[in-house]
């Protein structure tokens, strides 16, 4: 029997020129994503290959797991973008934003700072547990647009508790979210009811962005899998949406 493999795009033809990945997590040593100096700069490097050259990277704010501030995220940036001038990679665009974790410390983080880190103008990447969502958690949606934000979900085709109510998500673009589509979700690397519910919402046309994700090499690997040109006919203008966010 004779196995043929699905044809891929290369990646720089399947990423549009000036994309911007506005989900990863690139800054060395300050959540589960790159370890150290190096392994920021070569996954970034891995990724320019790619054709992806501009990011908006995101590492967890997440209660005491990852207490991160804007102060330590931006110290991180700067040494990532200070190493890129050192070692003379001159056509990469890194910005850095968070990813908040929706839980009680996000509602302290919510009352007591002034600017929390954004994606591009008011835009704020938010997350919560993929199998309780937050009892409050359309008080916090509320309160953070009153705030004069809009929430971007990441992945919400990751959140086990809304797989057996589909409803929830209309629910949510109704209370003000935008989603952001993981791209490894593409692939059943999550699991086959996550690529189940990805491409359900794909076909509701309830996504509004898309992100790598990124946390270490074998994410890089698989995403190599996902440039087949059906995948690219589904989600091209999610992946043209995601210029919006360059950096002026």
């Amino acid at each position: 029997m004779f196995f043929f493999k699905k044809k891929l795009l290369p990646l720089n033809i399947f990423f549009p020129e000036d994309f911007v990945d506005i989900h990863s997590h690139l800054l060395p040593g300050i959540d589960d994503g790159a370890k150290n100096l190096d392994d920021s700069i070569a996954l970034i490097q891995k990724m320019s290959f790619y054709g992806i050259k501009h990011f908006i990277t995101t590492p967890h704010i997440l209660g005491d797991v990852y207490p991160n501030t804007p102060k330590i995220i931006n110290n991180k940036l700067k040494l990532v973008q200070a190493e890129l001038i050192k070692r003379n990679i001159t056509d990469i665009s890194i910005h850095a934003a968070a990813e908040y974790m929706i839980d009680e410390k996000f509602i302290e983080i919510l009352e007591q700072e002034d600017n929390l880190l954004t994606l591009k103008d008011n835009l704020v990447l938010v997350e919560m547990s993929y199998y309780s969502p937050p009892l409050h958690l359309y008080d916090v949606l509320f309160k953070l647009q009153i705030k004069g934000y809009k929430p971007v979900l990441a992945h919400p085709e990751r959140y086990f508790s809304y797989h057996k109510d589909f409803q929830s998500y209309y629910k949510l673009k109704n209370a003000g979210c935008l989603f952001q589509l993981d791209l490894l979700s593409l692939t059943q690397h999550y699991g086959k009811d996550v690529q189940k519910t990805a491409q359900k919402l794909l076909k509701e046309n309830l996504f509004d962005f898309v992100g790598t994700d990124t946390h270490h090499s074998e994410h890089l690997n698989l995403l190599e899998t996902i440039s087949t040109p059906k995948n690219l006919k589904i989600i091209e203008n999610l992946l043209h949406n995601n210029k919006r966010f360059l950096k002026e």
